[in-house]
């Protein structure tokens, strides 16, 4: 459903500004390569405040809390 939703709003903008939609077709792959790192980034952020949390609550764990459903 994205992906067709995509489509159609690029289809207008090449009806209403062409030189606009066609500079948005070149410019979209180069801004994808570009966010990578920040992706990857964003990940280890992620993964690392995880085991900070399970770090944290270990010694909770160890002694029987469970966390309700």
């Amino acid at each position: 459903m994205k992906p067709l939703l995509v489509l159609l709003l690029w289809a207008i903008l090449l009806v209403l500004c062409w030189p606009l939609a066609l500079l948005l077709v070149v410019a979209w792959p180069v801004l994808w390569l570009l966010s990578i790192p920040f992706r990857i980034v964003g990940t280890l952020v992620n993964a690392v405040l995880a085991l900070v949390k399970a770090l944290l609550f270990l010694p909770a764990r160890l002694l029987g809390y469970r966390e309700s459903a």
